[in-house]
This record gives C-alpha cells, sequence and structure tokens, in this order.
C-alpha cells in the first residue's frame, strides 16, 4: 500500500502522486472500501479515484534515484523489440507501454528509433502509429526519470544521450 505524498507510476496516466487515500460517499459505493485519489504529474488539474486493493491498472511505486542511474546506464545492453510479423506490431507496442516497465519504455524507444532510421535510409517516412507509440513511451519514461533525477522532462533526452555516450567512452 503506498502512503500520501508517495510517487507512483499509474498505468497509462503516468507518473502521479498519492494525495489523499479515502472513502468515497457515493451511492452504490462500498462505504469501508479504500481508495487513492491521485494527481498525474503532468495534469496537475487532473484527480483520478481507484481502488486500493486493484489488479485491473499497474501501479508500482516511482524508481529510486539508483534504479534510475543503473536503468540509464544499461541502456546500451537492452534489446529491441522481436516483432516478426507487421500485424503484431501494434499489439506488441501496446502491450509493451502497458507493462509500465521502465526497461520495456526504454526497448520501445530504441526498437522505434532504430525503425525510424531504416525508413528514412529508404527514402520512407515514419509511420503514425510508430510515432505515436514512441511519444507515448517516451512521455512516460522521461517523466519518471525527471521526477526521480530532478532534471525538466524536456531535458531527459540530452541527458541520457550524453551518460551513454560517456560509459561507451569509459
Amino acid at each position: 500500500m503506498f502512503a500520501k505524498g508517495d510517487w507512483i507510476v499509474y498505468g497509462n496516466s503516468g507518473v502521479c502522486e498519492v494525495k489523499d487515500i479515502t472513502t468515497l460517499n457515493m451511492k452504490g459505493v462500498a462505504q469501508d472500501r479504500l481508495y487513492y485519489l491521485l494527481s498525474p504529474c503532468h495534469r496537475k488539474d487532473s484527480k483520478i479515484f481507484t481502488p486500493v486493493e486493484s489488479d485491473k491498472t499497474v501501479m508500482r511505486a516511482v524508481l529510486t534515484r539508483e534504479e534510475a542511474d543503473t536503468l540509464i546506464d544499461s541502456i546500451p545492453e537492452i534489446d529491441e523489440l522481436r516483432i516478426g510479423n507487421d500485424k503484431f506490431r501494434e499489439e506488441k507496442y501496446k502491450e509493451t507501454v502497458r507493462s509500465c516497465d521502465c526497461r520495456d519504455w526504454v526497448r520501445i524507444i530504441k526498437t522505434l528509433y532504430m525503425r525510424k532510421e531504416a525508413r528514412m535510409a529508404q527514402g520512407k517516412k515514419t509511420t503514425a502509429m510508430d510515432e505515436r507509440y514512441l511519444r507515448m513511451a517516451e512521455d512516460n519514461l522521461y517523466s519518471e526519470l525527471s521526477l526521480v533525477l530532478g532534471i525538466p522532462k524536456e531535458e531527459m533526452e540530452g541527458y541520457i544521450t550524453q551518460r551513454v555516450v560517456e560509459l561507451a567512452g569509459k
């Protein structure tokens, strides 16, 4: 169970702060059931109520600073997604983004970056689907790393690239 003030990753809503743990005073809702009141970090005006005891949506604590550093340092060793059939491409992207696993987000970012480069080399544009899932994975990953590392989200891609290049040079 998370505590008031904790930062968590909540499904496709991304990084959220636990603002409260409360019951809901609504008709048809069990009065003894506890709910988290979440505030998404990128949509401060939004509120999410979700049962404390729910397994429908992935909820996990954000990475620690050490875990974030370890993740970034391991990026060169993280493999791209293996998608044998284009018919299953979007389903694999969805599954990977929904996992709420930072390593999976890195996998999809690497996959889509490599795919984008290959398509550009062939004189083709990136597909709208690829762009959509790349933005989702980057948004999720960069939001979490930004919070944990204290670096503005807009600077995360540059920070990660610089750190990976520095490690490769050692």
